[in-house]
């Protein structure tokens, strides 16, 4: 009896409380949440996405560290952490306002980064985007890093270090924010229809087109390709390696294509997050089993690192557009991509391009599939206007790069002489061995 008199008090005094007091939470949407609480997930989406990519960054350095030889582990090793770093500072000095030109503000730093601390941010007027200043910057900082990522593999085990790591300053403060601006900044692209959901070609194929400037500006490693023509292998140093990272990549793309949604805060968006989850996935199973099917056709036999190669690529074709293809699209979409990566490898080695990891094949040719099939599912894209889109930003890109790989090649010198290459740019450029205690590859 007690019990119920003092339920029956809990309910009169809530009856009483005035009007204002009982709406504290603002009325939902329609089929949504509420504006803050939309806002909260939508930052966490990114802010997930944001470390997801980053652990990339991982991925690349083991992926790269497994394919170059022994001697050059070490110096592959620090180029990753350097660009890293060096891409943290050049998007927050220059490139974020390049590429968000319409929020230029001095440092990069917009919105609620202004805010003080303790201030309510929604008081502040600086949640109209939907998700928090920040997030976004990290978000977009990632993909910065992860074009320059991709050079660093194919000109592995003869670009000095130095001269590398100058030319990343330029790609992730310059090169980089500028043709992302022309889609994902507003600009002229994004006006056009251009369609590139999470950056086939606008990361992946940007990273590819550097790369290839770079690869051929350097010239082909000491001894690669015999004097008749034929091409000398030079396996990498650790598998294991090789395998860690591409499934650290995997999983990160979870993070590349799904915080790509930008949205989380509706039921609607949460189930797009889902099917570009399982998108891309399957894209990736497509690739590796396609990839071991050319290689035994073609080869006989299977190679690794073809396979691992076949599910990047599969992850490269989807990320134009893992939301609109159905499973069965996701499959032919990055099946192709795994074909890609085996067939590829030999056209570079016909035309000299030496090509350390693969990562041509991978980032430039499997981007460029990926943007051009999107409007076989995306009703809204066009396949000129993603024509358009490839041949602008693969044209500023090489140009740009080539004429940086240039200047640097007859200023400071980009390439190790023949003495260092041989014995490896661990202990010239770095002055110490991944593996000390083993005899170099």
């Amino acid at each position: 009896m007690k019990k119920l008199l003092m339920l029956a008090a809990i309910l009169a005094m809530t009856q009483a409380l005035p009007v204002s007091a009982q709406e504290v939470v603002p009325e939902a949407a329609p089929g949504g949440v509420t504006p803050e609480v939309a806002y909260i997930f939508n930052t966490l989406l990114f802010l997930i996405g944001a470390f997801l990519v980053m652990w990339m960054a991982a991925g690349f350095a083991m992926l790269e560290a497994g394919l170059v030889r022994s001697k050059n582990v070490t110096t592959q090793l620090f180029k990753n952490v350097g660009v890293f770093g060096i891409a943290g500072i050049m998007y927050w000095i220059v490139g974020y306002n390049l590429m968000y030109p319409g929020d230029w503000t001095i440092g990069g730093l917009i919105g609620e980064l202004f805010v003080p601390k303790g201030i309510d941010p929604v008081a502040a007027g600086v949640t109209e985007d939907g998700y928090s200043a920040g997030s976004d910057f990290i978000f977009q900082l990632m993909f910065c890093a992860t074009t320059a990522s991709i050079v660093s593999g194919t000109v592995a085990e003869r670009v000095r270090v130095m001269p590398f790591l100058l030319f990343t300053v330029v790609l992730t403060g310059l090169i980089y924010p500028i043709e992302a601006s022309w889609q994902w900044g507003g600009g002229w692209l994004s006006e056009m229809g251009f369609s590139d959901f999470a950056g086939s070609t606008l990361v992946h194929a940007t990273g590819g087109f550097a790369a290839l400037a770079g690869a051929i500006v350097l010239g082909a490693r000491h001894g690669k390709y015999r004097a008749d023509g034929s091409v000398h292998a030079m396996p990498g140093s650790n598998l294991a390696l090789a395998t860690l990272g591409t499934f650290i990549l995997w999983l990160g793309w979870f993070g590349f294509n799904g915080a790509s949604q930008l949205a989380i805060g509706s039921v609607n968006d949460a189930a797009d997050v889902s099917r570009v989850f399982v998108n891309t996935n399957m894209a990736a199973s497509a690739g590796v089993v396609v990839a071991i099917i050319c290689c035994h056709l073609r080869y006989g036999k299977i190679d690794l690192t073809m396979v691992l190669n076949g599910a990047l690529a599969g992850l490269v074709s989807i990320t134009a557009e893992p939301l609109y293809p159905s499973i069965l699209g996701a499959v032919l979409i990055g099946g192709v991509g795994g074909a890609i990566a085996v067939f590829t490898v030999p056209l570079l080695d016909k035309f000299k391009i030496d090509d350390v990891v693969g990562a041509i094949p991978v980032h430039l040719i499997a981007g460029i599939w990926g943007t051009l099939i999107v409007p076989a599912s995306n009703p809204e894209a066009s396949y000129i206007t993603q024509l358009i889109g490839i041949v602008a930003i693969g044209a500023f890109v090489f140009t740009a790069s080539f004429i940086v790989w240039t200047v640097l090649k007859m200023t400071v010198g980009i390439r190790a002489d023949e003495e260092t290459e041989i014995n490896g740019l661990d202990t010239k450029e770095m002055g110490m061995e991944a593996y000390p205690d083993f005899v170099q590859a």
